[in-house]
């Protein structure tokens, strides 16, 4: 088994440049099969995730080619199949985004009820009634749900209990070829729904108010093809940033947009870390120890749920108590029990943490739970004293591109090993 083991006690200093942004690429691989043209994606990151729904499009019958260094070339011309393999949905929960595409392009999908990291319930409820309300007779049996909706999607008004980023993606790419308007209320506003409409529009497609609560989908009989450069990943830069405090280093995040980590910039200013935007990136640099704050996860603009976990590894040794609060999922705490076999001192209460900050971190063998939990662990290593050793590390896999090679880059001591 494939494991990361870290040397603790390194300040990370230097440059990074952060890759194209995981949350955003996947709902655009799965626009593309809207348009039976070639479309073209640059700033394409190295992930397993990607394999996976490039996987998912390449069985249903898309041709998936590399373009240069960091691209992609998908031509959904000859889609043979309308329904996605188990055996992919089951692997990755942003696989589910292709019900929509294939929906609205040929009128009928049937899809597995989705997989993907152990964080919560995260229920398909919202995009089903999205996709009932602009027409589509829905099916659920036997762990699969199948969709109707005849010749044409119909254009209506859909108003999601939650601002969920899925079901607004799926909704936005189902209503993108629909009859009619429709309009999306309480739509989640993250910057990947706005890359996402930016590329509807740029094949063709007619969405406007992307990145506020209400947005609105004018359909288009048919979309073309298109080349698009994906937005650089917020969740890795701010991880980054994290670690650079976290290890009182002084690190330049390149390739970043300050805008999109608005959140995570003023909590590590709290913090006591000095950030500074220069021409290509955010500086960040610290002197330990960093003081205690309290966060509350929220949807966007607020702090992000995916920031949560690494952001708790930081305070495992600020001065004083903080109260990390996840309002999002249910079940993003599993990397708490990891932070403790480290010395942490973290008592949960509900859905609150309570963290008391400590002097260090004593390294130990830690399993990375989900994607996020692997990120948190992976600072902790880098905080602690002496070695940590990180086993399942495909979860980190799946969000991070040549994670271990970047932090060596900025004087840490890590390798990927066998355990």
């Amino acid at each position: 088994m494939e494991a990361i083991a870290i040397q603790g006690r390194a300040r990370l200093r230097g440059r990074v440049a952060i890759s194209g942004s995981k949350n955003a690429v996947l709902p655009i691989i799965a626009a593309c099969l809207l348009t039976g043209d070639e479309c073209y994606l640059e700033d394409i990151p190295r992930l397993a995730d990607v394999d996976t729904m490039c996987g998912v499009i390449g069985e249903l019958g898309a041709r998936v080619y590399p373009e240069g260094i960091n691209g992609l070339r998908i031509s959904s011309g000859f889609l043979e199949k309308v329904e996605p393999p188990y055996e992919y949905v089951r692997r990755m929960r942003a696989s589910f985004l292709v019900m929509g595409p294939l929906l609205a392009r040929f009128g009928r999908v049937k899809v597995s009820l989705p997989g993907g990291c152990a964080i919560g319930a995260r229920p398909i409820d919202l995009h089903l009634k999205g996709m009932a309300a602009l027409g589509a007779k829905i099916t659920v049996n036997k762990g699969n749900v199948e969709a109707e909706a005849g010749s044409r999607l119909k254009g209506a008004q859909v108003y999601l209990d939650f601002p969920s980023v899925g079901a607004t993606e799926n909704i936005m790419m189902a209503a993108a070829l629909a009859e009619g308007t429709t309009t999306i209320e309480n739509a989640a506003g993250e910057p990947e729904i706005v890359d996402l409409a930016n590329f509807i529009n740029a094949m063709g497609g007619r969405v406007t108010g992307a990145g506020t609560r209400v947005i609105k989908i004018e359909g288009v009989k048919e979309l073309h093809g298109s080349r698009h450069a994906v937005i650089p990943d917020r969740v890795e830069a701010g991880t980054f940033m994290i670690a650079a405090a976290a290890t009182g280093g002084d690190v330049l995040v390149e390739n970043v947009i300050p805008t999109h980590l608005k959140a995570v910039m003023a909590k590590l200013a709290e913090t006591g870390a000095r950030l500074e935007e220069e021409e290509g990136g955010i500086r960040v640099r610290a002197d330990l120890p960093l003081k205690a704050v309290d966060i509350k996860t929220m949807p966007y603009p607020g702090f992000p749920t995916d920031m949560q976990a690494q952001f708790m590894a930081l305070l495992t040794t600020a001065r004083g108590s903080s109260m990390v609060t996840e309002t999002v999922f249910e079940n993003r705490f599993m990397h708490v029990n990891e932070l403790k076999r480290m010395g942490a001192d973290i008592v949960i209460e509900g859905h609150c943490a309570v963290i008391k900050g400590k002097s260090k971190l004593i390294g130990a063998p830690v399993k990375a739970t989900d994607l996020r939990a692997g990120a948190a662990l992976v600072i902790a290593g880098l905080m602690a004293e002496g070695e940590t050793t990180i086993s399942c590390v495909h979860h980190i896999d799946r969000g991070y591109e040549n994670l271990v090679g970047k932090l060596q880059a900025l004087g840490a001591e890590v390798i990927r090993t066998e355990i």
